[in-house]
Parts: C-alpha cells; structure tokens; sequence
C-alpha cells in the first residue's frame, strides 16, 4: 500500500491546523460535522473551543458530540449541554449532541473481529463531511486517545459505547461495566467500529491530532494528572491509522524525559493493539510519510 500522507508544524497555533487541513487537498463538502472532546466536568487539560475557531469557521461546521455510557457530566442530554455550555463551546460554535433523544443508527461492520455493527449518534446521517478532531493524550482503558478511538468511542451513541466496551454483549450503560471483558477485545473492538465511521465517509473525511497538555489520561477524567510531556505539535491526514502512528512515534522518537511515564500507560493497557486491529479492516496504514510543513 502506498505511503499515507501526514502532515506536521511544531506550531501550536489556530490558524496552523487551517494550514495544515488546505495541505490535505481536500474540499468536505455540504453540511459538516466536525468532531472534538468537549471536556468532563473537572477535566483541566481538554482543549478549549477559541483554539478550534479558525478552522471551524474555514470549513463552516457544526460541532458533533455524543453522550457518554459512565457516570458524570455527559451522561445525559440535559447534563451534557449545560456542561458544553459551561466550556463555551454554544459560544463560538453550533453544536449537535447527535443523540439526545437517545437515539441511533447502526452501521453494518463487514468481517468485523469483534462486533458486526457500530451504534453511532442517530443525527450522523444529517452531515455530508466530517472533520475529526483529536486531542492526542494517554487514556486509562486505551492506552492512548487519538483519532481511533474518536471514530470509534467518540462517534458511538450512549449505547454504542456500551457496546463497544463490552465487546457487543450489551447496549445497556447499566450492565456495561459489570460485564467481564478481555482487555484485547475492547481495543479489537474500537477498531471494528472505528472502521465504520471511516468507510462510511470514506473520502469525505479528514484527521487532525492536536499533541499538545499530554496527560497521561483522557479528557473523559473528571480527575486526571497534569501533562508529563512537553507540548509537540499538530497532524493532520486523511488516514486516522498512520496519523495515529505517527503521533506515537514521535513521542517513542522524542527525548522529553516524561515519554517514559506516556509509554508506561500506552503499553500497560496494550494501546498499539488498537493500531494492530485496525491495520486489518482496510482504511487505512502504518506506512507514512510525515511532512513538516515549515521545513
């Protein structure tokens, strides 16, 4: 398979990420759903709705989220809301919690290792486009959080997360984290359904990692520890698995003396398996040609 592109700048500036998606050579077209992690409750390290202006506003998107399948501030419509708004994000953008009436649509997944369909937020089907995203940080359960597990976690609906996590054995939020479960499986899992989400909009949709206040968990954590590494950069590509790859290669190649406690959680939790799982399922590679654009 040929080299997927992924473009770099070590500039960690709004308008940056707009230069950085006009070297994709791209045009997402009609109604656009661009899809961030709004933030839990307490969270101290998601990144904040101003830094996303410039390219929301270049692609003229709405931003898309869904609810969560834990308890906390997400895990509701109502609570989700007020809790978007407490963030700001109702102001500078639209925003679409795209299963508020606990809705969804299921997306067939052909051949899939663990799951054979994906229940994705039930207003997906209103947007043309997408853009994604990502905050590039550790995770408790993953590993790492990168563009993967947005598609894949971050697209299901309330129950699609259940049923991601317990790797297809149930939709309920209630049931879901007292099913037993192989750790492999989930990550098996999330790129089954990541999968989903990317062939459905398969040239239609484009990748940005932002590595920047690199905690070692995710954004989801009402109480998280404080960035271990030095703020790197931002990605962008059209192939979530390379994009991904690459951000973890530039931590693994880096000299940042906090890489080691990153990388503790990456392989504690096995996180690369993600990756492995995805390379698979046909959208998209390892093999990467990283482009630093102010070089």
């Amino acid at each position: 398979m040929e080299k997927s592109k992924v473009y770099f700048s070590n500039k960690l500036d709004s308008n940056e990420i707009v230069k950085l998606f006009e070297c994709l050579g791209i045009k997402l077209e009609g109604k656009v759903g661009v899809k961030v992690h709004s933030g839990e409750k307490g969270n101290q390290n998601y990144l904040r709705p101003e830094f996303f202006v410039p390219i929301v506003k270049h692609v003229n998107g709405t931003i898309i989220e869904c609810n969560t399948a834990y308890s906390g501030a997400r895990n509701s419509t109502e609570k989700h809301l007020k809790l978007i708004e407490e963030h700001e994000w109702t102001k500078y953008f639209d925003v679409d919690i795209m299963d508020e009436n606990k809705d969804d649509i299921e997306l067939e997944i052909k051949d899939g290792l663990r799951i054979k369909k994906d229940f994705v937020g039930g207003h997906l089907n209103n947007y043309d486009s997408i853009l994604v995203l990502s905050h590039f940080k550790g995770h408790p359960m993953g590993g790492y959080g990168g563009a993967l597990k947005q598609l894949s976690i971050g697209f299901a609906s309330s129950r699609g997360k259940a049923y991601i996590h317990s790797v297809g054995k149930t939709k309920s939020q209630k049931l879901v984290w007292a099913l037993p479960t192989k750790h492999d499986e989930f990550l098996e899992s999330m790129a089954d359904a990541a999968s989903a989400v990317a062939k459905k909009f398969k040239g239609r949709i484009a990748y940005i990692n932002v590595m920047a206040n690199m905690s070692v968990d995710c954004d989801c954590c009402e109480v998280a520890e404080d960035p271990c590494l030095k703020d790197v950069g931002i990605l962008a590509s059209l192939d979530p698995i390379a994009i991904d790859r690459a951000c973890l290669d530039l931590v693994k190649n880096s000299n940042d003396p906090g890489k080691e406690h990153f990388l503790e959680r990456v392989n504690s939790r096995n996180g690369e398996h993600t990756i492995e799982a995805a390379i698979n399922r046909d959208f998209g590679t390892i093999e990467y040609e990283l482009i630093d654009i102010n070089k």
